[in-house]
C-alpha cells in the first residue's frame, strides 16, 4: 500500500480528504453566486426572508430566506420545511414576511413550502405570541402542542452504502458483515441497523464507517399526515350499454364464478338506472371480503379489462359520520329551560360572558343546544368544549342526532391523521360546529360566535406538562375577545373564581334550579367508618350500609356508581417486621400496585417493577397491600356481590381510542350492574337507571394540603352524587363513607348549599390572599442534586424579593412529591394582587431574574419551570 509522506497517511484518504475539502468550497461558491445574483435583481424583486416559529423551546422566531420561486406562493401561517442545526429537518410555520436579513447568522434557504394556502390563521398566530408571554414560555413550545402531530414533517437519520467506496481490505469483518447487508437495501435506520449487528449500541460502528467514507449517512423527510386511501372497482366503460352487458353476461355463462362477481357489482351498482353510478364504482373489499366470491375470479375479470382498479381518497371520519348521519332532531325545552335559554340572550347583549348555573341533572345540554341553533343560524362557528374524553362520548350522540354531519369531533384519542382531517375539514368549511377536549382552543377557527365551556370548574382543563400550562376556559375567553365571540360557562358547581366574576357582575348569571323532568335530587347518608370499624361491621373497605343498599339495587335491577378517585388496587406495599415500602428508584414516591398487571408502577415516570416476594431491606415474607384503589374495589366486589356485573373505568381501562364508548355503552345497555370509578365517572355522565353512588374516601379528598381542598371536594362529591336519580319514579340516594361525619364541608354538601359553601370559601381566599383576589405563578426549581436545587431556589426567591416585596414571595419549599424522574424540586410561589400589580411587568421581571439564574454555567442541568396560574 502506498503512503503518504512520513505520517504514513494512506493515499487514498488523502485523495478523498482532499475532494470532500472541494465539496464544501463548491458549496460556498455556489452559496455566494446565488447571493450576488439575489442583489443583482435590484428592489423590484427584493430577496424576502421569513421569520419562522420552530417546534423548540428558544426565545426567539429564526429568520429564514425564501428562494425566489418560492417568494410568490410563500405567506403568513403557511407550513415549510427547514434545517435546523446541523442535520435536523423539521416543520415551521411562517409567522412575518419581510426583506431584512439577520444582522447575527447567515440566514439558511427554506427548503419546502407545504402549503399553498396556509393551514395556521393569521388569528392563530396572534394566539400563539399571546401565549407564549402570557405564560411565560417560547412561542415554538405553544406551535409544537398547537399543530396535530400530523401536520408536522419528521426526518429520520438513514444509512446507506457508499458506492464510491472501494476499499474493502480496511473493514472489520463486522463491518464488513454490515456493509453487505447495506448492499442488499436501499437504506436502513440505526435501529435497523442495530438488529443487523446484533449490537445495542451501533453507534462507535456507523462512526467509523463514516470516518472510511464507506457510508453515506442521510436525512429522509416524512409527512405524518397520509390520506386514507380506498381501493374500489368499476365495470368497464364499455359494458355501459344494455347490449354490451347482456353480452358480457352471456360470455362469462361457463365461467360461473367470474358471473357471480359480475351480477353482485351490478346488485350494488345500478349501471343501467344512472351509468354515472359506475363510475363512482364500489369498495373492493365488498368482493374481496366475501367468502362466497372467489380471488382468483375477481384477479381474471380486472385482469381482462372487464372491471378496473381505482384508488380515492376518503374521509378518516366518514365511519362515525355514517352512523351519525341523523340530524334536525327537534329538542324542546321545559318551561324553566326555556326562560334559562331566553335570559342567557338577554344577558349577551351586554356581557360577552354568562355562567350558567344549573344544578346536576337540570338539562344544561338541552339549553346548550338551542343557543348552538341560534349561533349556527347567524352564520358564526361554534366551539364545544369538555373537560374529559369521556364524556364526549355521550354528549356525540346526543348532538349528532341534532347536528348531523355539520359537527366536527376533537380529541386526543383521535389518531394523528384523524385530527389532521377536522383540522383541514374546519379551514375548508366542512365543519362549523366542533366538539372537543382542551386541545380544541388551538383549531383554526377564523369565524366564532360561541363557544361552550361545560363544567367549566375542571381542572382537566388546566395543561401541565409540557409548556405552555394554560387553561383552556381562560384561553377561550380570549379567543373570544378577539373574534367577537360570545362565552357560556356551564357548571352545577361553578369555580370560586368564575362564581366571584359573576357576582361582581363582570359575567351574566342566569340560574337552573330544578331537575329535568320532576326528578328530586337525591338523598344523602353519611356513614360513619370508625363506628363501623368498632362494631365491626365493616367489610374490607365497604361498610355494612352500603353493603345492603348495593345489594337492594341489585334485587331492584337498579344500577350503582361506586367512586374512588384513585386507580391501582393499592397506594403501596409495606413490610410488617420492618415497614419497608416499596418506593420508585426515580421519583420521592411509593409505587403503586396494579394487580392484574401483577407489577408495581410509578405514576408520576412510569418505572414498573415486579411484585417482589419478600421484604428488601429485611427479607421477611409479611409484605401486604396498604389502601385500596378502584381495582382492589372491582376485586373485592366478586367475593362480596359475587352475582353482580361490574366494570371499571379509570385511566388504565381507557387507554384504547374506543375503551369509553365500549364501557359506557354497557353500562346504558344495562349489562354492567356496577361501575367503578375514579373522577372520569363523576363529569356530566347521563344514565337513567343509576339510583346508587357510593363515595368512599372522602377524608383524603378533603383534607388534602392545598388551598382549593375543599372546593374539590364540594365539586367532585357533588358532581359524582349528581349521576342518581335522574328518573323521577327512582330516588337516587347517595352513600358517602366517612371517618367524621361532623366536618361542615360535608353537611353543605348533603344539603346541595353550594351558597353557603362559597360563601365560607370566598371569606377564607381573601383573609389568606388567594384567588381571585390574586395571581399566583409558580417557579418549580429542578435539578438532579438536592442542594444545587436548594440553593438556586433560594437565590432566585432572594432576588424577587427586592421588587415584589417578602409577602408575595413564599418559599422555596420542597413540594410533597419532591422528586420526580430522578430531579429534585423546589417551588417557589408568588402572590400578585390583581388591583394593586402590573401583572405584565411583573412576570417580565420573573422572567429576567430567571435568566440571570440560568446563565450561571455553574448551573448545568438546572430547569426553571413556570407555571401561570397555578392551580
Amino acid at each position: 500500500m502506498e503512503y503518504l509522506f512520513k505520517y504514513q497517511i494512506p493515499c487514498h484518504f488523502f485523495i478523498m480528504f482532499f475532494l470532500h475539502y472541494l465539496s464544501v468550497v463548491f458549496k460556498r461558491i455556489k452559496r455566494l453566486i446565488y447571493n450576488e445574483l439575489d442583489n443583482f435583481a435590484g428592489d423590484e424583486n427584493p430577496t424576502l426572508f421569513v421569520d419562522l416559529i420552530l417546534p423548540v423551546p428558544i426565545p426567539k422566531l429564526f429568520t429564514y430566506r425564501v428562494p425566489r420561486d418560492m417568494a410568490k406562493a410563500t405567506k403568513n401561517g403557511a407550513r415549510v420545511i427547514v434545517q435546523f442545526g446541523k442535520n435536523r429537518i423539521t416543520t415551521a410555520v411562517v409567522a412575518r414576511i419581510h426583506t431584512t436579513p439577520p444582522s447575527q447568522y447567515q440566514a439558511k434557504y427554506v427548503l419546502e413550502l407545504l402549503d399553498e394556502d396556509p393551514l395556521v390563521t393569521p388569528y392563530q398566530l396572534g394566539l400563539f405570541e399571546w401565549m407564549a408571554e402570557y405564560y411565560m414560555c417560547n412561542i415554538g413550545e405553544v406551535m409544537n402542542v398547537a399543530l396535530p402531530s400530523g401536520l408536522k414533517i419528521t426526518s429520520q437519520s438513514k444509512v446507506q452504502y457508499n458506492p464510491d467506496f472501494d476499499y474493502d481490505q480496511l473493514l472489520t469483518d463486522q463491518e464488513a458483515n454490515l456493509i453487505e447487508e447495506l448492499k442488499k437495501h436501499q437504506s436502513l435506520t440505526y435501529d435497523e441497523l442495530a438488529r443487523t449487528a446484533s449490537e445495542t449500541n451501533i453507534n462507535p460502528l456507523i462512526k467509523a464507517l463514516v470516518a472510511k467514507r464507506a457510508i453515506i449517512i442521510y436525512e429522509e423527510v416524512r409527512e405524518k399526515y397520509k390520506p386514507k386511501i380506498a381501493k374500489k372497482i368499476k365495470l368497464s366503460g364499455r359494458y355501459e350499454t344494455r347490449e354490451n352487458l347482456f353480452e358480457l353476461l352471456d360470455s362469462l355463462e361457463k365461467h360461473q364464478k367470474q358471473q357471480e362477481i359480475v351480477l353482485r357489482y351490478l346488485s350494488q351498482v345500478p349501471v343501467q338506472v344512472n351509468p354515472v353510478a359506475n363510475r363512482l364504482g364500489a369498495d373492493k373489499t365488498v368482493f374481496s371480503a366475501d367468502e362466497n366470491l372467489s380471488d382468483s375470479a375477481l384477479k381474471t375479470l380486472l385482469k381482462n379489462g372487464v372491471l378496473e382498479e381505482f384508488e380515492v381518497v376518503v374521509s378518516r371520519l366518514s365511519e362515525m359520520e355514517a352512523e351519525n348521519k341523523m340530524g334536525n332532531l327537534d329538542i324542546k325545552l321545559t318551561p324553566h329551560q326555556q326562560a334559562a335559554a331566553e335570559q342567557i340572550m338577554a344577558d349577551f347583549a351586554d356581557k360577552n360572558i354568562v355562567l350558567l348555573h344549573g344544578i346536576t341533572g337540570s338539562g344544561k345540554t338541552e339549553v346548550y343546544i338551542d343557543i348552538i341553533q341560534k349561533a349556527l343560524e347567524s352564520g358564526t362557528q361554534v366551539l364545544f368544549l369538555l373537560p374529559e374524553i369521556a364524556l364526549t362520548t355521550q354528549m356525540v350522540v346526543r348532538l349528532k342526532k341534532v347536528f348531523g354531519e355539520k359537527m366536527g369531533i376533537y380529541h386526543s384519542k383521535f389518531s394523528d391523521n384523524e385530527r389532521v382531517e377536522v383540522w383541514k375539514g374546519i379551514v375548508s368549511g366542512q365543519f362549523q360546529f366542533v366538539l372537543g377536549v382542551r386541545s380544541a382552543i388551538f383549531l383554526p377557527f377564523d369565524n366564532l360566535g360561541l363557544i361552550i365551556v361545560d363544567e367549566e370548574h375542571e381542572s382537566s382543563y388546566k395543561q401541565y406538562d409540557p409548556a405552555p400550562r394554560y387553561h383552556a376556559r381562560d384561553v377561550a375567553m380570549l379567543i373570544a375577545q378577539r373574534q367577537g365571540a360570545k362565552v357560556l360557562l356551564g357548571s352545577a358547581t361553578p369555580s370560586v373564581e368564575t362564581y366571584f366574576q359573576a357576582l361582581q357582575g363582570r359575567y351574566g348569571l342566569v340560574r337552573l334550579t330544578e331537575r329535568f323532568a320532576n326528578a328530586a335530587l337525591p338523598d344523602f347518608v353519611l356513614v360513619d367508618t370508625k363506628q363501623e370499624k368498632k362494631q365491626k361491621l365493616m367489610k374490607h373497605e365497604f361498610s355494612s350500609v352500603l353493603l345492603t343498599e348495593m345489594e337492594k339495587n341489585l334485587r331492584n335491577k337498579e344500577q350503582t356508581i361506586l367512586f374512588q378517585n384513585r386507580r391501582g388496587y393499592s397506594p403501596y406495599l409495606q413490610c410488617e417486621d420492618c415497614n419497608w415500602i416499596c418506593s420508585c428508584a426515580n421519583c420521592a414516591v411509593s409505587l403503586t400496585y396494579h394487580q392484574r398487571a401483577a407489577e408495581l408502577r410509578c405514576h408520576y415516570c412510569g418505572h414498573k417493577e415486579a411484585v417482589p416476594r419478600t421484604c428488601a431491606a429485611c427479607g421477611s415474607a409479611r409484605v401486604r397491600t396498604i389502601g385500596f384503589g378502584t381495582e382492589k374495589i372491582e376485586d373485592l366486589l366478586a367475593t362480596l356481590l359475587p352475582t353482580a356485573k361490574v366494570q371499571r373505568m379509570d385511566l388504565d381501562t381507557t387507554r384504547t381510542k374506543n375503551a369509553y364508548q365500549q364501557i359506557i355503552k354497557e353500562f346504558e345497555d344495562g349489562n354492567v350492574d356496577v361501575l367503578v370509578g375514579t373522577q372520569m365517572i363523576s363529569k356530566g355522565l347521563d344514565f337513567d337507571n343509576v339510583s346508587l353512588v357510593g363515595v368512599f374516601d372522602a377524608d383524603r379528598m378533603i383534607n388534602f394540603p392545598d388551598f382549593r381542598a375543599t372546593e374539590r371536594a364540594f365539586q367532585l362529591i357533588t358532581q359524582v352524587s349528581g349521576r342518581a336519580g335522574r328518573r323521577a319514579d327512582r330516588p337516587g340516594r347517595v352513600l358517602i363513607q366517612t371517618a367524621n361525619p361532623n366536618q361542615e364541608i360535608l353537611k353543605k354538601i348533603v344539603n346541595n348549599d353550594y351558597e353557603g359553601f362559597y360563601k365560607a370559601e370566598i371569606v377564607e381566599r381573601r383573609d389568606f390572599n388567594y384567588p381571585p383576589f390574586t395571581r399566583l405563578i409558580k417557579l418549580t426549581v429542578r435539578h438532579a442534586d438536592a442542594e444545587i436545587a436548594k440553593k438556586s431556589a433560594e437565590k432566585l426567591a432572594a432576588s424577587l424579593v427586592p421588587e415584589l416585596t417578602q409577602s408575595r414571595v413564599l418559599g422555596p419549599e420542597a413540594p410533597l412529591v419532591e422528586r420526580v424522574r430522578n430531579k429534585f424540586l423546589f417551588d417557589v410561589v408568588i402572590k400578585l394582587e390583581r388591583e394593586k400589580v402590573n401583572f405584565k411587568a411583573a412576570k417580565m421581571f420573573i422572567a429576567d431574574r430567571i435568566v440571570d439564574l440560568m446563565s450561571n454555567k455553574k448551573l448545568t442541568g438546572l430547569d426553571v419551570v413556570v407555571d401561570v396560574d397555578c392551580i
